[in-house]
């Protein structure tokens, strides 16, 4: 059975992000939906597949009856390791 949940149609807007993909290419996540994970050889084309992935994911969501995630504020933050602590 469906959720009774509100749903808001409208314009959308997500954070991506792109990081190069080994060999080549890019590999695009979106944090605020979990599960798109895309790729594309140029940027173009993993912006453009970015951007069908969310927007079947929404569909999806829509057909469903659940409501939309907001969008996640991401920052990167640099982590550095001390090779010297790590167990060999």
């Amino acid at each position: 059975m469906a959720s009774t949940n509100p749903i808001s149609i409208g314009d959308y807007s997500f954070t991506i992000l792109v990081e190069p993909n080994d060999p080549d290419g890019y590999l695009v996540t979106c944090p605020a939906l979990p599960g798109v994970v895309t790729q594309g050889d140029t940027l173009d084309e993993a912006y453009e597949m970015a951007h069908d992935a969310i927007q079947a994911y929404i569909e999806s969501l829509i057909a469903d009856g659940q409501p939309i995630p907001h969008d996640k504020i991401t920052m990167p933050v640099r982590v550095t390791i001390d090779n010297d602590k790590i167990a060999a």
